[in-house]
């Protein structure tokens, strides 16, 4: 047997929950299918399938046996499933628009002769009943014959054929009508949801100006290959991720990371692909591919987490399964029920039962938990809060507390060489060594002393074989010995300090310093102490957060009075001195008291931030940001994590009320029914009207905006 291929197809036609899981229960009958998930927010359907026992070929024509298309990106070249994403036409060229337009002409014609004859009343409405239900009877034969028996067109097709035959032809013609129009909204309003993720890929440009030699010639951005220098003029979109190169220029990076301020950009400074130049020319050397960019990689990751089910989707995806049925049977007690029963008049009660189906369909109760979420994380990633998937979404409205980092996240992650004590030798001697320690480092406080050494013009010797002992410090072979740059608890461990020194490194630390030990064998050399600023809004994001009714607490390796005074600055609870171990436990204690977030830099933090209930990742490297946690904030802000919490908790508060919402219309439309005052035409706006509804509802926290304070 082969292996199992993975493959991605567009799905044109899907609009509801319902559509998704007719889909995914067909696909899941057919031999070699291993997994299958349906997006409606993307119009995508992910299936791994041992292709030797289906083809491709049979599972297009099965997607579109159900009523729908199936478009294979691959064979539709490499943009293939965003250029489909974003082909849509005007809603009279749209299948659903033909088909509105076909019954709607149907309709009136029938009104036309009944009009002109009205001896002929019934049988025009009959005929066009009739001819409309085609393709509804189609679908529901052909859900029906692949595991979905209890559809939207079953009971369509149920209610409109028993309609006709307890004489209540012109009402059967409307109801389809309605329908088919019904289904034409809720494709429009899903063409709206899936807005926000065509969004961020209309921000990719199309075309670049390369520079070859002393020639600038236009090429698709796409065949932009790593190293290849660009010229982007003012008022142009970078093309790709990259490198500046020559000039200098205020860059709007708004459309990537939500950050409302232009940034200045110079030689050395990374810009983002899709990011508008201001008033320089820049020249940028690509660093990323067309398809491997941010942007690209923002879209590849919302389109994934929007094909995530949230848990509550799942839930109620399990409850409609048997809600439709357990409604069917419904419908059925109140046809033979009150006849039998009660002495009912047949017509009547058939009458009613039939509305009772056309209330049944649970689409609008299906589709108001995905409709919120996609809408949110699209949002969300258009103001540089990146979430990855609804279980995460909805596990940031429930924390409890908020945990954080304290290096590079609640800090700036760049701290700087304050001072350098020689115990042993010259001041210089200490810093060559130890900056010879950590070449090569990407931890900022080894970053910081290599950075200091070079501003000195120190010739810093070779190092051989360095080696890390996380929260403690490295070692390395030089010339001269073994030397080791690490904590003042680990000196402490080895007898190095006297009281005096521990004295005076305590001095530094109790004033926010951070203060490393240099020391070759048995011989302490001397200390380096360090200090990192706090980023602007770490204060306020803080505050923000307690506003909020959140715990805060900052969990650091550095010593414990250095962390003392940033935690006094901030007003937080803190934990110093954490090995990674010691950290997780800290993590797994504050989880006993609920959920709790995890806030780091995406790199030495990454135990700390699988282990919390939601990690959430600053973007202190846009690539460590994207690719580990739950969240990523693309503008590296301490307030985006309220935001966070602020669009979670919007997002559930509106999927609750598109749940009450879907339920309530539809109860008000049982009741209404069963007393004899809902005509069929108007039992139809109980599922279609309620779908389109719940859909707009949604639709709004593609525009919230979850900066602003509520009031």
């Amino acid at each position: 047997m082969a292996a199992a291929s993975a493959l991605k197809l567009h799905i044109e036609g899907m609009d509801c929950g319902s559509c998704a899981a007719k889909i995914e229960t067909a696909m899941r009958r057919l031999p070699g299918v291993a997994e299958v998930e349906v997006s409606v927010a993307a119009s995508s359907m992910s299936i791994t399938v041992d292709e030797d026992r289906t083809s491709r070929e049979a599972i297009r024509a099965k997607v579109d046996s159900l009523g729908f298309k199936a478009i294979d990106p691959a064979a539709a070249g490499p943009a293939g499933g965003h250029d489909h994403a974003a082909a849509e036409g005007p809603w009279w060229s749209t299948a659903k628009g033909r088909i509105v337009l076909a019954s709607g002409a149907l309709l009136a014609g029938a009104w036309g002769v009944s009009w002109l004859e009205p001896q002929w009343a019934a049988w025009p409405y009959v005929v066009a009943a009739v001819l409309a239900l085609v393709p509804v009877v189609r679908r529901a034969a052909a859900g029906a014959l692949n595991g979905t028996p209890f559809s939207i067109e079953t009971l369509m097709a149920v209610a409109a054929i028993g309609a006709i035959a307890i004489g209540e032809a012109p009402e059967a013609a409307v109801v389809v009508f309605l329908f088919a129009v019904g289904e034409l909204l809720e494709g429009v309003a899903a063409s709206r949801a899936r807005s926000g993720v065509k969004a961020l890929v209309d921000l990719m440009p199309r075309s670049a100006r390369r520079i070859r030699g002393d020639d600038v010639e236009t090429v698709p951005a796409s065949d932009l290959a790593v190293r290849d220098i660009v010229l982007v003029r003012p008022g142009d979109r970078v093309p790709s991720d990259g490198t500046v190169v020559e000039g200098a220029s205020e860059v709007n990076e708004a459309p990537i990371t939500g950050e409302s301020r232009a940034v200045f950009k110079e030689v050395g400074s990374s810009v983002y692909a899709g990011s508008v130049n201001g008033n320089g020319e820049l020249r940028v050397s690509i660093t990323k591919t067309a398809a491997d960019n941010t942007i690209a990689r923002i879209v590849h990751l919302v389109e994934e987490a929007q094909a995530t089910k949230a848990p509550t989707a799942r839930f109620i995806e399990r409850f409609s399964r048997w809600y439709t049925p357990v409604a069917m049977a419904f419908a059925l007690v109140v046809i033979v029920a009150p006849p039998l029963m009660a002495g009912g008049a047949w017509q009547t009660w058939i009458y009613r039962g039939l509305a009772v189906l056309l209330i049944a369909c649970p689409c609008a109760l299906v589709i108001s938990t995905p409709a919120a979420v996609a809408s949110a994380l699209a949002g969300g990633a258009r103001r540089g809060l990146l979430i990855k998937g609804g279980a995460a979404l909805e596990t940031l409205g429930r924390v409890r507390t908020v945990a954080f980092d304290k290096t590079g996240t609640l800090t700036e992650g760049r701290p700087r060489v304050v001072d350098v004590v020689a115990l042993d030798g010259t001041v210089d001697e200490t810093l060559s060594k130890a900056a010879a320690v950590e070449r090569g480092s990407s931890h900022p406080l080894g970053l910081a002393i290599l950075e200091e050494a070079q501003s000195r013009a120190l010739t810093v010797p070779n190092a051989f074989g360095g080696t890390a002992v996380p929260g403690k410090g490295v070692t390395a072979r030089l010339k001269s010995g073994f030397v080791t740059v690490g904590s003042p608890r680990q000196a402490v461990e080895k007898g190095l300090l006297s009281p005096e020194v521990a004295s005076r490194v305590s001095e530094l630390e109790v004033t926010g310093n951070t203060v490393v030990i240099v020391s070759e064998g048995a011989r302490l050399l001397g200390f380096v102490a360090l200090r990192d600023t706090l980023r602007p809004d770490a204060a306020v994001g803080l505050e923000r957060l307690r506003e909020l009714g959140l715990r805060t607490v900052m969990l650091t390796g550095d010593n414990a009075r250095a962390a003392a005074a940033v935690a006094a600055e901030l007003g937080v609870e803190h934990s110093a001195e954490l090995l990674p171990a010691a950290k997780l436990e800290a993590i797994s204690g504050y989880r006993k008291d609920g959920p709790i977030a995890m806030v780091g830099d995406g790199v030495n933090d990454a135990p700390a931030l699988a282990a919390a209930s939601v990690g959430v990742a600053m973007s202190s490297g846009t690539d460590v940001a994207l690719e580990t946690a739950d969240a990523a904030l693309l503008r590296d802000r301490v307030g985006g994590v309220a935001e966070l919490v602020v669009l979670s908790r919007a997002t559930l508060s509106n999927i609750w009320t598109n749940v009450t919402l879907a339920l309530g219309l539809k109860g008000a439309f049982l009741v209404a029914t069963l007393i004899g005052a809902t005509p069929l035409w108007m039992a139809i706006l109980a599922d279609t009207g309620a779908t389109v509804l719940v859909t707009a509802n949604a639709l709004r926290l593609a525009r919230f905006d979850p900066a602003v304070p509520a009031r």
